[in-house]
């Protein structure tokens, strides 16, 4: 090859690699996707991220897939719900992805119950109970008030396993947390007319929800947790509400519409359909838009 096509040719892949991204330092595998948008908000271009689920999809329903056991397999970092929430899933993903990199309690595991106080905690464990968990309600996502404690964690649990990256990710945190304060008094300014509004819930996953912006759960419509209603019981659920009446109906974006639907035709109850996570609905694109939404389409419900 002549020296000046030679020179061309090394000057072009030297221009090529200075445009071409790095890759990144840390594969993050995200249980759900309000995780999966917490890492990439504090991974940054360090890392990419791989979310196992979407908004569209019950938490405790998945499956095992081969993809889900690929990605576990080449993953660096985790980041769960943990509280049993993945028990039926995720610990037959890591069997098989055979990664020793991220076992379960190991410093590139995260699991994001365990930052916060968890709520519902069954008195006595029964599986005629239904569907309940044993360390207590797993979807602390519903409040954003539980976020930032997630979040000092996962930027701790990043710079922990790439050091070199650590200045990165703890200036992402701090600027996340600066967002995030002022975010969370926005949201409880605009949802001050949500407090003490009486409502159902199609599922018992609300509860921090409830909490944060003092929703008063009349009933569920659900039997046990988990366990789809009869048309005898939704008509005992309407004998509820007729005698304490409930304003809205509340009910996760993956979740089948139907026992809603009957009773808000029944009692003439408009139906509030969240997100529940990021992508459950088509406002809910990040992890500020997801509560953004949240608080607007129950707002909308009950007509303020």
């Amino acid at each position: 090859m002549p020296i000046i096509l030679r020179a061309c040719v090394a000057a072009t892949v030297l221009a090529l690699s200075a445009i071409a991204p790095a890759e990144a330092a840390i594969k993050v595998f995200a249980c759900e996707p309000e995780w999966g948008a917490l890492a990439k908000v504090i991974g940054g271009d360090a890392v990419t991220v791989y979310t196992a689920t979407t908004g569209k999809q019950d938490p405790h329903q998945i499956q095992a897939r081969p993809s889900l056991i690929a990605n576990a397999r080449t993953a660096d970092y985790v980041i769960c719900t943990g509280a049993e929430l993945e028990i039926g899933w995720m610990p037959q993903v890591l069997r098989q992805a055979a990664n020793p990199k991220i076992m379960p309690n190991g410093p590139a595991y995260l699991e994001a119950a365990r930052y916060v106080r968890l709520r519902d905690v069954p008195a006595r464990l029964d599986r005629s109970l239904g569907d309940v968990h044993a360390a207590g309600n797993p979807h602390i996502q519903t409040d954003p008030r539980m976020i930032p404690a997630v979040a000092a964690a996962l930027a701790d649990g990043l710079a922990g396993v790439d050091p070199a990256n650590a200045a990165g990710y703890r200036a992402r945190h701090a600027d996340f947390a600066k967002r995030w304060a002022a975010a969370l008094a926005k949201w409880q300014t605009e949802a001050a007319p949500l407090r003490g509004v009486p409502v159902a819930v199609q599922h018992v996953n609300w509860t921090y929800l409830n909490d944060w912006l003092g929703l008063v759960q009349v009933v569920a419509l659900e039997p046990k947790p988990g366990v789809p209603p009869s048309s005898g019981y939704l008509a005992e659920v309407l004998a509820t509400v007729q005698k304490a009446p409930v304003k809205l109906i509340i009910r996760a974006a993956y979740e089948d519409p139907r026992p809603a639907e009957w009773l808000s035709e029944h009692d003439k109850v408009p139906i509030a359909e969240l997100p529940f996570t990021v992508g459950g609905t088509e406002g809910a694109t990040d992890l500020f838009a997801l509560y953004d939404d949240t608080v607007a389409r129950l707002l909308k419900a009950v007509g303020k």
